[in-house]
This record gives C-alpha cells, sequence and structure tokens, in this order.
C-alpha cells in the first residue's frame, strides 16, 4: 500500500524537461569567422578565374550561416571586391597586390559565394560574381583629366599593344615573347594624347633573333617549361612621338589551380598570322572595358535565394540584414547613459578601401 502511494506521489510530481540549447548568434560580417570565410572565398575567386586581374576584399555585405548537423555548416556570403593590380597569372598573392585607386578607374567585383565548412574545414561549394567598372562621370568628377578605361578592343589600343610588343621583341635577346590577352587599357585626350596598355604574354620556343627568320614557327612553352610575363606600355601621340615598354616574366611555375592559363580548354592564346586582339575570346573583349567575372564564375547556387538548403518562406539575407539595422535604430530611441555606444549592425561590414 505505501508503496503504491508513493508510485501515486511520483506521478503527480510536475515533469521539468531540459530547455532546449539557445541557438548561437548570428555571425556579423566583422566577425573572426566571417572574415576567415570571406578570405578563403577570395583565394577560391582568384585561383579559378580565367581573365584579368586578381580582386581584393573590399567588403563583407551579408552572411548567413545554416546548420546542417554537427560540425557541418553552410555558409552563404555576398562580398564586394575591387581589382588589383596583379594579374591573375601573377605569382603575387592578392593579399601582396595593390587595389586600383579610385582615379585608375577602378573596377568592382560582386559575388555570391557558397561554402561549407565540415569539421572546421572550408571548401567552395559555388560562386557566382559580375564585375564593373566605375563610371566615368564619377572618375571625371574627381579628377577631370585623369584617362579613362577604353574598350579591349579598341583599334587605338590595338595598335599600341602591337607596336609595344614588337618594340620589345625587336630589342630583347631573351625569347620571343606572344600575347595571351589585354588586360586592361587607358586612354587620355587632354593634355596630351597617350594610350597606356597592361597585357598578358607568354614565353615561346623561339629567341627573339630566331623569330625574325621565321616567326610564325614560333610556338608556346609546353605546360612543364610554361613562362608567363605581364608588360604595360604607354604611347603618345600628340603633341610627339612616344612609345614605352616594360615586360616581366614570372619565371616558371608548377601548374596548379591558381594559375588559370595553363591547360584550360577554355582560354584562347593569339596565334601567328592573328591579329594581337586574338588573345581575346569576342564574349570578353569586344566593345568591354574590363574582363567580367561572370565568366568565370556564374553558378546560380551561389546565392541562398536559389540554393535548394533554404525553404522560399526563409527570409532572404538581404532582409534579414535589413531588419538589424532597423532594430538598431529603434534601439537608438531608448535613453542611453551619457558616452553611450551602440553596436554596430552585424551586416554590411566595414569598407577596407573604398566604397565605388
Amino acid at each position: 500500500m505505501k508503496a503504491l502511494v508513493a508510485l501515486i506521489l511520483l506521478v503527480q510530481l510536475p515533469i521539468h524537461k531540459a530547455a532546449p540549447a539557445a541557438p548561437p548568434a548570428p555571425l556579423g560580417c566583422d566577425d573572426p569567422e566571417s572574415e576567415a570565410a570571406a578570405e578563403f572565398a577570395v583565394n577560391y575567386i582568384n585561383g579559378h578565374s580565367h581573365h584579368g586581374y586578381k580582386f581584393a576584399l573590399n567588403r563583407i555585405e551579408n552572411i548567413h550561416v545554416l546548420p546542417q548537423g554537427l560540425n557541418n555548416d553552410i555558409i552563404f556570403l555576398e562580398l564586394d571586391l575591387l581589382e588589383t593590380t596583379c594579374h591573375i597569372l601573377s605569382p603575387t598573392p592578392h593579399a601582396n597586390c595593390t587595389v586600383r585607386s579610385f582615379i585608375q578607374h577602378a573596377v568592382e567585383g560582386d559575388c555570391d559565394v557558397k561554402l561549407q565548412k565540415l569539421d572546421g574545414k572550408l571548401s567552395v561549394l559555388a560562386s557566382k560574381c559580375h564585375s564593373h567598372a566605375d563610371s566615368s562621370e564619377d572618375v571625371l568628377q574627381l579628377c577631370p583629366d585623369c584617362p579613362l578605361l577604353a574598350s579591349l578592343n579598341n583599334t587605338e589600343v590595338i595598335t599600341t599593344v602591337t607596336a609595344a610588343l614588337s618594340d620589345h621583341n625587336s630589342k630583347t635577346a631573351d625569347a620571343y615573347l606572344r600575347l595571351l590577352e589585354i588586360g586592361r587599357a587607358r586612354i587620355q585626350h587632354h593634355p596630351m594624347h597617350s594610350v597606356s596598355v597592361e597585357f598578358a604574354v607568354a614565353a615561346t620556343n623561339c629567341s627573339a633573333q630566331e623569330a625574325k627568320d621565321n616567326g610564325e614557327a614560333c610556338q608556346l612553352l609546353p605546360d612543364d617549361q610554361s613562362n608567363f610575363g605581364f608588360c604595360t606600355a604607354t604611347r603618345v601621340t600628340r603633341p610627339s612621338q612616344d612609345l614605352r615598354v616594360d615586360c616581366q616574366l614570372y619565371g616558371h611555375q608548377v601548374p596548379t589551380p591558381d594559375i588559370p592559363f595553363l591547360s584550360r580548354p577554355e582560354v584562347t592564346y593569339s596565334q601567328p598570322g592573328q591579329d594581337t586582339s586574338a588573345g581575346l575570346v569576342p564574349s570578353v573583349a569586344q566593345g568591354f572595358t574590363n574582363h567580367n567575372l561572370r565568366l568565370s564564375h556564374n553558378n546560380p547556387v551561389a546565392s541562398e535565394s536559389s540554393s535548394s538548403e533554404f525553404p522560399t518562406a526563409m527570409l532572404s539575407a538581404k532582409s534579414v540584414a535589413k531588419r538589424a539595422v532597423a532594430e538598431v535604430a529603434q534601439h537608438d530611441k531608448v535613453p542611453r547613459p551619457v558616452g553611450f555606444v551602440p553596436p554596430p549592425p552585424p551586416c554590411p561590414g566595414k569598407i577596407r578601401h573604398f566604397k565605388i
């Protein structure tokens, strides 16, 4: 009987369930974990681009983490990037590359990147980018006499590249160089008329002297001997004429995914007898002033709005960011002690260089 009473009393005791663990606080765009993911993403973007220049991180616009299980997260990043002076063939790490200044007619990249963090290790699942030059009006407003970007297939640009490469090959005792692609060009009209170009080159199996006799026979070196380089040149046509050329070879580099021109079928080279613009595939260069990142990074699932992990009813990352800003603004209306500094919204993050 006593045992029955004890059992009844035990059943009547309130049952207390363990409170579920609170979900982790959302990452802010300037948190160390966010910056590490962004740095990894930028390395991936630069290592898998097929044309143009390396980019540097300017701002983390948004980050959204979707837990998939124990030590397994899907991370969606929205990044603002800026073009650097390093061509993608350059062995210089992008962290050591100089970001082009605003008055050099900067180029901005916008990227969505989908990553996975599994057991602490990051990997990129998809990337989607596009890049564009700042407006000419913005540049001229700050610097009225600064040269502006010109189309990569502009006649003056091609003429300058042709003259510059011929000038270099005629004066060097080293390997005969062939054009890979025109990377960038600017034309200045006042107070003098000049064309400044940048272009990627590759060494051939001929010396410059041998090429004078039969340049058509010169071929690019095979992968195990390849030697890429980069040239800059400025041609002045008025009021006087002048041509200055500087070409530097990087030396042989072991083929890796970070050297996009090696054995990549989607990249075309200029061939003997063709115009120097032949190093540019038409979709890259014709009528455009910069190489668009979209040509190398165009996977729609990189955006969380297009990803299967996200139900359509979920708020987009941009909506979350706007709500966070609104919440901070609402908190600012609450009386605070003198000297109180409200916390910044979690996203977007800080601007590292300048805003276009």
